[in-house]
């Protein structure tokens, strides 16, 4: 991985740099191209333009690692409520949510009861809901829990990250439950003894991963969502879908929020399904670096910002 993309996701996790980053306007400028603000209705603003637009919507509250069971129930409710909201509308959108927001590193049972609560309300409103996938520390934890949730619901999907080295054996235990799955590249830093170090071997693996998974679909009825802005790996997997006649009902093309954009369109003209996750909330600064580091890039749009 480059060194650029190193520094950004170390960073991500500095608490100084964070508290005096989020101070800064240049920042907070440069953050509103790939959020649209800090509230729900902003978020729901936006997915309605991208509904316009042909684009459907995946909604993510920012925020990780709760501290107190106080904090996870107050976002849980918020999700309920966002739910609800969602279910009132006419909105093509989905809701995403990260186990640590609800309580995984504070007692397990009670995070299980606060996603069973998100999945139970999205199952009565038909709606998929995304389990997130954090670092890999959480990843046999998550599994699990999506796993219990799966049993409960068919109407819950996981994100799973190509860039480590275990995911293939758990695309594999997933895929005979009909799983949804998110294929990400994966956006923590990671150690080489886990995930691949070079970018090279991710995006093959990744492609191996959408290959199975897509191939899937027919035997199990599994669903993709092809989470990458990757232009090459796009088409790549476009050529595949094409050649072997995949239903549109097996996938969706992923991506964020102000990444991309010409892309997404052009997908929807080509006919496909296109979702973007769209973020909101106050603790942007961890997933902000995350996201410059996809593409680091993006830095140069940051820098800009400076002389605006």
């Amino acid at each position: 991985m480059s060194v650029a993309r190193n520094l950004l996701l170390a960073a991500s996790t500095n608490a100084w740099l964070r508290d005096r980053a989020m101070q800064a306007r240049f920042v907070k400028r440069s953050v509103a191209r790939f959020m649209p603000g800090e509230r729900i209705d902003d978020a729901m603003s936006a997915a309605l333009r991208q509904q316009s637009e042909g684009i459907g919507s995946i909604l993510a509250h920012l925020g990780e690692n709760v501290t107190t069971r106080g904090e996870a129930e107050a976002v849980t409710q918020h999700y309920l409520d966002v739910l609800d909201r969602l279910g009132a509308s006419s909105l093509d959108a989905q809701v995403s949510i990260k186990p640590t927001q609800l309580g995984l590193d504070l007692d397990r049972d009670v995070c299980q009861q606060n996603v069973q609560r998100l999945v139970d309300r999205a199952a009565e409103l038909r709606t998929l809901l995304w389990i997130d996938m954090e670092n890999a520390r959480y990843v046999d934890a998550t599994l699990d829990l999506f796993r219990r949730m799966r049993r409960r619901s068919p109407f819950v999907g996981l994100a799973l990250q190509a860039c480590l080295y275990r995911t293939e054996r758990d695309v594999e235990s997933l895929l005979p439950l009909g799983a949804a799955l998110r294929l990400v590249k994966g956006a923590y830093l990671e150690p080489a003894r886990i995930a691949y170090p070079k970018k090279t071997d991710v995006d093959q693996n990744y492609y191996r991963l959408a290959s199975r998974i897509l191939g899937e679909h027919h035997r199990s009825g599994a669903l993709l969502h092809i989470a990458t802005h990757d232009p090459a790996l796009i088409d790549r997997l476009s050529a595949l879908i094409n050649g072997v006649e995949i239903p549109s009902t097996a996938y969706e093309f992923a991506m964020l929020y102000g990444i991309q954009v010409p892309l997404q369109h052009r997908l929807v003209a080509a006919g496909r399904r296109v979702r973007v996750l769209i973020s909101y909330g106050e603790y942007w600064f961890p997933w902000y670096l995350r996201r410059l580091a996809e593409r680091p890039a993006n830095v140069w749009f940051v820098v800009k910002q400076l002389f605006v």
